[in-house]
């Protein structure tokens, strides 16, 4: 276990080969700068034990798998400097996922926004649940979905990433993400769920792990420059959450 409070936790088990990292947030599964730096560290670790032929990435809970950023934490942010490091929390890691050696599935077991599309997108296998719907709500509170873009346009393409950004209200089912490659599976229920991901990670547990690192580095091949790209984007998402406009539009959000 890496940390465990009333604010969140993230929690790391391994058995047989497949290390499991769970994230939770009483928000809905937000996202605060600390759970971004411990979830970093957990892909690192993983990514680096030698026991650990797959990594499952996972949210705890029914619900929603994640809502993003943590809205208490964009209003906390008082400059640009702030404003950087908290959204390079993304940057770092996707980009972690991103280099990790080792095949990531992720567990998608209710609604994702925002960053946790980003989550997905960045995931190598990404396993639904029926009801999983989608947003990137980023462009309603006046930021934009920077950090994020690039996964989730490699992912699914630039026409379908650009209709999630600009309609940036509207929920996409669980189906459409499936089609445009978001999703690798859709499973109409919680146990067909956990029963495809058992089955996919026990046969990778027994893969050749250099086979898989070499498959995964080719499945990244032109995305290097993402080291300096993501921070880039983070600063652009930090400057504009201080506006008045993404202030104003972040409070009414936390009233609904």
């Amino acid at each position: 276990m890496i940390s465990e409070s009333k604010e969140g936790w993230v929690k790391m088990e391994h058995h047989h080969g497949v290390t499991t990292i769970e994230f939770f947030h009483p928000q809905s599964n937000s996202l605060p700068a600390r759970l971004l730096e411990e979830l970093t560290h957990a892909v690192h670790g993983a990514g680096n034990d030698k026991e650990t032929r797959v990594i499952i990435l996972r949210s705890a809970g029914e619900k929603t798998f994640c809502a993003g950023a943590s809205f208490d934490e964009l209003l906390a942010i008082e400059n640009a400097e702030e404003g950087l490091i908290f959204f390079s929390g993304f940057a770092h890691l996707i980009n972690a996922m991103r280099k990790c050696p080792k095949f990531i599935i992720v567990r998608i077991q209710g609604k994702c926004v925002g960053g946790g599309v980003g989550l997905a997108a960045a995931a190598d296998y990404a396993i639904a649940r029926e009801g999983a719907d989608i947003k990137l709500s980023e462009l309603a509170v006046g930021i934009g979905p920077f950090v994020v873009g690039p996964a989730v346009e490699r992912k699914i393409g630039l026409a379908a990433f650009s209709s999630l950004s600009i309609d940036a209200t509207m929920w996409r089912n669980a189906e459409w993400a499936r089609r445009r490659g978001l999703y690798a599976e859709l499973h109409a229920g919680t146990d067909e769920l956990d029963e495809s991901i058992r089955r996919l990670a026990e046969t990778l547990a027994h893969s050749n792990p250099e086979a898989m690192a070499l498959l995964k580095e080719t499945f990244w091949t032109g995305t290097g420059h993402w080291d300096h790209l993501l921070p880039e984007r983070a600063a652009l998402s930090g400057r504009l959450v201080l506006s008045a406009f993404t202030r104003n539009a972040i409070h009414k959000f936390k009233k609904k």
